[in-house]
Order: C-alpha cells, then sequence, then structure tokens
C-alpha cells in the first residue's frame, strides 16, 4: 500500500497512485444502507453483516481504531486491488527498496493498473534483477482516509476476512517508516491474536482447530523459506564464480521443492494449498517479500503474552521498541522479557 499510496519520483506513478485510490474512494457505498437494501444479493447482505459485526470487535475488543474504516463497501470487479513488484539482485537477498515522503522506504512498489506493474517487472528484470509480482487483496492508508471493505475481502469465509481486518486497522494503530518487516510481523501478530479472540469468543470451535492448523502450516512454510534463505546466503557469500554461484542456486531452490512436497505428502497429509506457490518461479525477490510478512512475528506474539494479552499494554510496548533506532528495534524486540 505506502507504494501505491505515497507515489514515487515520477509524475506518471504519482498519477497513477492517486488515480486508482480516488477511483475506489469515490465507489463508496456505506454498510449499514446496504445491509438494509432490499436490491441488495442475499450473500453480499450476509458478507457485510459478519464484516460489521468484526468491524466492531475489532474496536472493543482488540483496541483498534474507532473511525470509519471498513463503514463503507466497494465492489472493484477484479481479483486484486493492487499489484506488488518486489526486486533482488541475482545473487542477494536483499531486497530492492523505494522510499516515499510519508510511509519511508519499502521493498516493493504498488500499482493499481496490472499491466503497469507487469511493465515495472519488466524493467527491474531487464536491469538484471530478480522480480516477483503478486496479486495485494487489501491496503491501508493508515488512517489517512476512510478505508472501505473490498469485494476482494469477501471471497472466502468469515475467518479470513477477520484477519484482513485486524490486520489492516493493525496499521492503523502503530506504523513505523520504513521498516515494513517491522510493521508487517506487529499487524499479523495483531491479526494472529485477534482472530483466535473472536473465534473463542464466537464458541466455533471447529474454525479454531481449522485456524490452528492454517497458522501451523504457515510456520511450516516460512521455515522452509528461513532455511532456504540461510543456505542462498552462504551460497551468495562464497567464492564461486557466477556461474558456479548460479548452479549452486538452482540447486537449493530444487531442493526447497522437493522438501515442500515431502512435507506435503506427509506432515500436512496431502494438503495442497501452497502448491501454487512452489509451483510458480522463485526467485530471490519472491522470498524476500515472503520473509517481510514472517521472520518477526514469533517474537511479537511472545511479547504480546509476556503483556498478558492485554492490547493496550501491548501496542504500549510495541510503541516503546518502535521509538528506537532501527538497529536497536529488532534487537530488543528479541530480547524482551517482560511488557515493560
Amino acid at each position: 500500500m505506502a507504494s501505491a499510496m505515497s507515489g514515487c519520483t515520477s509524475i506518471s506513478y504519482y498519477a497513477q497512485s492517486l488515480e486508482g485510490h480516488v477511483r475506489i474512494m469515490a465507489a463508496r457505498e456505506d454498510v449499514g444502507k446496504l445491509i438494509k437494501a432490499p436490491s441488495t444479493p442475499a450473500a453480499l447482505r450476509t458478507k457485510l453483516t459478519s464484516a460489521s459485526a468484526i468491524r466492531r470487535f475489532a474496536t472493543d475488543e482488540l483496541a483498534l481504531p474507532e473511525n470509519s474504516s471498513y463503514h463503507s463497501y466497494v465492489d472493484i470487479h477484479r481479483d486484486a486491488v493492487t499489484w506488488a513488484v518486489f526486486a533482488a539482485p541475482q545473487f542477494s537477498l536483499t531486497p530492492k527498496t523505494w522510499c516515499f515522503p510519508v510511509f519511508g522506504c519499502v521493498p516493493y512498489r504498488g500499482y493499481f493498473d496490472r499491466k503497469s506493474a507487469t511493465e515495472s517487472a519488466v524493467a527491474l528484470h531487464g536491469q538484471g534483477l530478480d522480480v516477483y509480482v503478486t496479486g495485494i487483496t487489501a491496503y491501508s492508508t493508515l488512517g489517512w482516509s476512510s478505508d472501505p471493505l473490498l469485494s476482494t475481502m469477501l471471497r472466502q469465509d468469515d475467518t479470513y476476512l477477520a484477519s484482513l481486518i485486524f490486520h489492516e486497522l493493525a496499521h492503523q494503530r502503530l506504523y513505523v517508516n520504513g521498516d515494513s518487516a517491522f510493521n508487517e510481523a506487529f499487524a499479523v501478530a495483531v491479526e494472529t491474536t485477534g482472530t483466535r479472540k473472536w473465534l473463542r469468543a464466537a464458541g466455533d470451535r471447529a474454525g479454531l482447530r481449522r485456524y490452528e492448523a492454517d497458522r501451523k502450516r504457515s510456520a511450516d512454510f516460512l521455515g522452509l523459506v528461513s532455511k532456504t534463505r540461510d543456505e542462498l546466503r552462504q551460497v551468495y557469500e562464497s567464492s564461486r564464480t557466477p556461474d558456479e554461484m548460479a548452479a549452486a542456486k538452482a540447486a537449493t531452490l530444487d531442493r526447497l521443492r522437493m522438501r515442500y512436497r515431502q512435507m506435503r505428502d506427509r506432515r500436512w497429509a496431502g494438503y495442497r494449498g501452497y502448491d501454487a506457490w512452489f509451483n510458480a518461479p522463485i526467485n530471490n525477490a519472491k522470498l524476500a517479500a515472503t520473509s517481510v510478512y514472517g521472520e518477526q512475528v514469533p517474537a511479537f506474539l511472545r511479547l504480546f503474552d509476556l503483556c498478558s494479552g492485554d492490547y493496550p499494554k501491548f501496542y504500549a510496548s510495541v510503541r516503546r521498541i518502535a521509538n528506537l533506532p532501527e538497529p536497536a528495534r529488532a534487537e530488543a524486540l528479541k530480547a524482551a522479557t517482560t511488557c515493560d
């Protein structure tokens, strides 16, 4: 979202960002009115009713911002609201970053138009970079505007919808300029603990079991990616020639796919929810995109437990850590032994 909303040095990039967001904002419809309107399809009415309850839960139980976000709805008539372009050198796991005046530096560039995202990816690939493009379901303006519910957010079950709303509102609660790994891991921690609390409050034991199974598979997946990143880092830091490095890189990615298949067929009893990710090309940019969302999550969850599951105390603790300089921030989070 940051790159899509804050713009870039080119006027054309600013223009597509502004135009894309303004179009969405102009198409907003009030959720309450849609729920009451006889013309609203029954399936949409049911989804919006759930979304309204989830939105209230976010404020009442998770101490997330009370504002006008997610009280309106937009059908965007496409599979993704934006497309994010990630890039990294051929022999490095450090992603390319783009810096913006309000949101700081982020390891991706966002587009409301898929064609523009593809053109950007082609240009970056032409510079010799590994490139990864992925569709985004939701984005946050960090409270700068009233973010609507999007049709892309309603395409899965209510558990998925709750996790999205909690995640995006967490960005409104706290955002550190230029530290995407910190921001995303914090939002995932709020999303995870909040979704668990929401499912327990609803008495949905079956849903909670499914959610915990999904979280376990996600942790397994991130563990595989982390192991592969460690192996690739050793390759890239070695004295190999470029050709030797390319061969070692390819072999390492082949091992990643083999480990995934073994885990899928044994530990996951054939669950294939990650097949699409592994069947598509894998490169440094794709691995970097994945790590942004996962590496610091366990530390945030541990801090949440240290705060006894008290959201205001947890947010205050995270804010104190966020105020530290970036090199000390991750270490302080990892080393925390109390909520204070």
